[in-house]
């Protein structure tokens, strides 16, 4: 009887162990392995323009096929939209990027605007969020910047203001040890998008930081 009640408990444990451990990988592996099943697959995604709302219907969504998913901007507010990477969020604004708390309270919203940057399109604008472990206390944007490290020159950024539509182009990606973030108070000579995270997904070890120039 001891025999069967050990064991049980050793498997019950073993199971619960792997259990936690998935639950906790999941949200950051999830969407890596997504992505490589949609590159694989030919899967796009793609910025729905003004002019084709009424005609996303879910009949016309069968008429397109294969065609590029079309992504619908989460507000014209103040939002992001990444078709590479399928990211789709607001942002908030004006976040202290040196108050903890400000900052981690911003992120459960959203990407964060850093405070004392420029607004989209007026000079250089900082865009910060997640890529971490910890979605049970950051929320459904813990790892909204997941994929961050997959954009490449080129690659468009879409990032709407109080109802304009702004685009730019990736330049450049970089990482930096620890918390060395000085490019993003280096000068432009147009306006110029900065996001960033952390790196490797899951770690606060490096930052990563994607630069792009207005189109």
């Amino acid at each position: 009887m001891k025999y069967l009640v050990v064991t049980t408990l050793k498997w019950f444990f073993l199971f619960a162990g792997v259990g936690v451990l998935i639950a906790t990988l999941y949200p950051i592996y999830y969407p890596r392995l997504r992505y490589q099943l949609d590159r694989l697959s030919g899967k796009q995604y793609e910025l729905l323009k003004e002019e084709n709302v009424a005609a996303e219907s879910a009949f016309g969504k069968m008429l397109r096929g294969s065609a590029p998913l079309k992504i619908i901007p989460t507000n014209k507010d103040f939002s992001i939209v990444i078709e590479k990477i399928n990211i789709n969020a607001p942002v908030v604004a004006n976040v202290s990027v040196s108050n903890e708390a400000d900052y981690k309270e911003a992120l459960k919203h959203g990407v964060a605007h850093a405070k004392g940057s420029a607004a989209p399109g007026e000079g250089n604008t900082y865009l910060f969020a997640h890529s971490s472990l910890d979605f049970w206390e950051l929320g459904k944007y813990a790892t909204v910047f997941n994929l961050l490290d997959k954009l490449s020159v080129g690659d468009r950024i879409f990032v709407f203001y109080q109802g304009d539509r702004i685009e730019y182009k990736v330049t450049n990606t970089a990482v930096y040890k620890d918390r060395d973030t000085s490019v993003l108070y280096q000068e432009t000579a147009v306006p110029t998008l900065f996001l960033q995270t952390c790196t490797p997904p899951g770690t606060t070890l490096n930052r990563l930081v994607v630069t792009a120039k207005i189109v």
